[in-house]
């Protein structure tokens, strides 16, 4: 049987459990407005602690996916997420809502959208003249093969908290070629147009994503295909975007169905990025460096930016679909990384940590050599900076203090390449540092972030150590550590 036809089944499936949780959802107490916070406030109270994390931002109960609608407005960053409260696995998709002023400390707001005729998928949103609107795709169930449709849909805020849906939904209805995967809307300004690209497929299953014009957000003009699979890039393009960065255009998507080749694509799912240029006459990306990931972890998928006062800033969804999520049985699953600020350079997206996340440091706990086989007990939110000698191959083992995940972390001198290892299944990278050869280390309850350099390989993984984490050097020689207590800045 052919991967499509797998893949139609299991998309008809889907649709039929998506059809009974919807259901089940009606059963619910009336999920809007104070019923909602009640129930999420209710279902808070009994949720597992021991995964919580301190200072990623996190579904209050049920489960979260891909960030959407990152933005800012009347003087607060807007993050949104694709949120099922009712339980810890994917459901009916409403959207989540929190707020910072630094990128750093969050707000949970109430739920932006809740789910109707159609589920809201993914999308983005803008400040129209003072209008907080969303852009979202809307999947409906439908009785027909494939059993589903999607469209972009809008909704629209005064206040950036309460929400409406606009009444002419859907806005873009249909793909061009009548394709059902046709999702995840990211809109910008450019002169006196929005412009919109959204993921789909061609009718042979390869991924492509398209652009679009408008004046006022709801009538569409078709422009283009703006890049497609030429066979080897996956089926589906999901969670496109589209900015200028460094004097170049970067197309960033997560691409479903792209064969691990080597060390790369070893994820479920990938998530990475073409280099090119761009002319807003003739609307042709031409295509100057090949796809590369641009983050190596185990957990990272969906990403969302934004830009804002000159610098250009992203999140993922810290996950990965059809893994464990072992934070479920606690009643909730998934999260999003922190903020990274992006430059480009030497053809090459650099990652970082948005700077204001110094201000989570509470307390320095150590600032000196750890030798050979020396260990050292960590709390559950901690920031290392570690630096060896990078002629010799390098070693840090991360453990839980009562058992848990273990995570060793490996510099490879002789072929350049970092290894993060999780249970026996390896995610490496070549690394060729340019301005700093340090390890800058994140860890929180359930989760690692590695920067190398400053930010020429980073690795997201989640990993689910019990009683903090114990840090052992399995190097031959001393590694020169500082380490950090962060603070707690979302709700837990």
């Amino acid at each position: 049987m052919k991967a499509s036809t797998l893949r139609k089944i299991a998309v008809a499936v889907m649709c039929c459990l998506v059809a009974v949780a919807a259901r089940s959802v009606k059963d619910q107490p009336p999920a809007a407005g104070d019923a909602l916070a009640a129930y999420i406030a209710g279902a808070r109270s009994e949720l597992e602690p021991r995964f919580r994390l301190h200072y990623h931002l996190m579904p209050p109960v049920g489960w979260m996916n891909d960030p959407n609608g990152f933005s800012y407005y009347n003087g607060q960053f807007h993050m949104f997420y694709q949120f099922y409260p009712y339980d810890s696995v994917w459901g009916p998709m409403h959207w989540g809502h929190s707020i910072s002023s630094d990128l750093v400390h969050w707000e949970e707001l109430p739920t932006a959208l809740i789910p109707e005729n159609e589920m809201c998928f993914s999308g983005s949103a803008v400040d129209d003249d003072g209008v907080l609107t969303l852009i979202y795709t809307g999947r409906e169930t439908i009785a027909q093969e494939p059993f589903y449709r999607e469209g972009q849909y809008l909704a629209f805020s005064d206040d950036g908290v309460n929400f409406h849906k606009y009444k002419g939904n859907p806005v873009l209805p249909a793909a061009p070629n009548g394709s059902p995967d046709f999702r995840d809307p990211k809109v910008w300004k450019h002169g006196d147009y929005w412009y919109l690209i959204v993921g789909s497929k061609t009718s042979d299953e390869r991924g492509r994503v398209l652009l679009y014009k408008s004046k006022d957000l709801k009538e569409w003009e078709f422009l283009t295909v703006l890049g497609e699979s030429n066979g080897d890039m996956g089926y589906m393009w999901e969670c496109p975007d589209f900015f200028e960065l460094d004097g170049k255009f970067v197309l960033l998507m997560s691409p479903q169905g792209l064969e691990a080749k080597g060390d790369r694509f070893k994820n479920t799912y990938q998530t990475g990025y073409i280099i090119g240029t761009f002319n807003y006459t003739t609307y042709e990306f031409i295509q100057e460096v090949d796809f590369q990931e641009i983050d190596y972890g185990h957990d990272f998928y969906a990403t969302q930016t934004l830009e804002h006062e000159g610098e250009r800033y992203l999140v993922a969804w810290f996950s990965m679909w059809e893994v464990p999520h072992p934070e479920a049985d606690d009643g909730w699953a998934g999260a999003l990384t922190i903020v990274r600020q992006l430059e480009l350079r030497d053809n090459q997206i650099i990652m970082r940590p948005v700077e204001e996340i110094v201000q989570l440091r509470e307390e320095f706990l150590m600032d000196g050599e750890l030798h050979s086989d020396e260990e050292t007990e960590l709390p559950r939110a901690t920031e290392l900076i570690v630096l060896g000698d990078l002629s010799e191959d390098i070693e840090l083992l991360l453990e839980g203090v009562d058992g848990g995940d273990a995570v060793r972390l490996r510099w490879e001198a002789r072929s350049q390449h970092v290894v993060v290892e999780r249970g026996g299944d390896e995610r490496r990278a070549s690394w060729r540092p340019a301005r700093g050869a340090t390890w800058r280390l994140f860890l929180d309850a359930s989760s690692l972030e590695l920067f190398c350099g400053e930010g020429e390989a980073v690795f997201s993984t989640r990993a689910y150590p019990l009683g903090g984490w114990r840090l052992t050097n399995r190097s031959r020689g001393p590694l020169h550590v500082q380490a950090f207590r962060l603070g707690a800045s979302v709700p837990t």
